[in-house]
């Protein structure tokens, strides 16, 4: 019944060769989800449970890739015992049928049962609850709060800084936290990504953030110089995530 966090992928903005792109199993009150399918975190989750036992899939943003689950649910074996709840921002199915190159997404319902995802959405799985919250990026994209058992983790999907995040992190025994880039270029306006600092910062200004896990880190950084100019910002408890890991939330 414990929440627990399983890193499948960090990596930014492509895979590295034993580094998958941003995804995540979360585990608790009964539940498991795979969130953010990023490029390779299938072939990891396999590692760490048997995909046909989620209970649904979290996509924060459409920079996901469930190309590969769909082969190994529909193809590979992988049988489901009902088409698994995919919460993501809307048209998430019309883009995986773009892929396929099929103009309607129907075909996909014998594996996917897409649902949108909208500001506040919640829903629950078991004793497992989740909650969306509406970030700033360059296209539709969603932070997660998932409970179960009394215990928080917040997840800051791809954003950069926003009163909604601070929100989101609220009280989080774990902040999971993007730190894509080293620096924001010169007259940029609108981030769309963080700097280390500004997650320190962004758990620091939340307020009762227990731990901050630095995740996502882009080609411009260390992740070992990301997690400690975090940590300078935050002044609290704060670790790297590292693919393969399972962390008690």
């Amino acid at each position: 019944m414990s929440l627990r966090l399983t890193v499948l992928g960090t990596a930014s903005p492509h895979p590295g060769p034993d580094t998958p792109c941003s995804g995540y199993l979360v585990r608790g009150g009964g539940a498991e989800v795979w969130v953010d399918a990023g490029f390779g975190s299938f072939a990891e989750l396999r590692r760490h449970t048997d995909p046909a036992r989620l209970n649904a899939i979290w996509i924060s943003h459409l920079h996901a890739d469930l190309t590969a689950a769909f082969y190994g649910f529909a193809y590979g074996g992988l049988t489901l015992p009902a088409p698994i709840p995919v919460y993501a921002p809307r048209d998430c199915a019309s883009r995986l049928a773009g892929f396929f190159g099929r103009p309607d997404a129907g075909f996909l319902s014998g594996v996917f049962e897409f649902r949108a995802l909208h500001h506040g959405h919640t829903v629950q799985h078991r004793d497992l609850t989740l909650t969306a919250s509406a970030v700033e990026h360059d296209v539709e994209a969603y932070g997660l709060r998932a409970e179960a058992g009394g215990r928080v983790l917040a997840y800051s999907g791809d954003t950069g800084p926003c009163d909604a995040l601070l929100h989101l992190a609220s009280g989080a025994d774990l902040f999971l936290c993007e730190a894509d880039v080293d620096e924001h270029c010169k007259g940029e306006i609108d981030p769309v990504h963080l700097t280390p600092g500004e997650a320190g910062t962004g758990a620091r200004m939340a307020g009762g953030v227990g731990k901050l896990m630095i995740t996502h880190v882009g080609p411009t950084l260390t992740v070992e110089d990301a997690a400690t100019r975090a940590a300078s910002a935050f002044g609290g408890p704060t670790i790297a995530a590292r693919v393969g890991e399972s962390y008690a939330v």
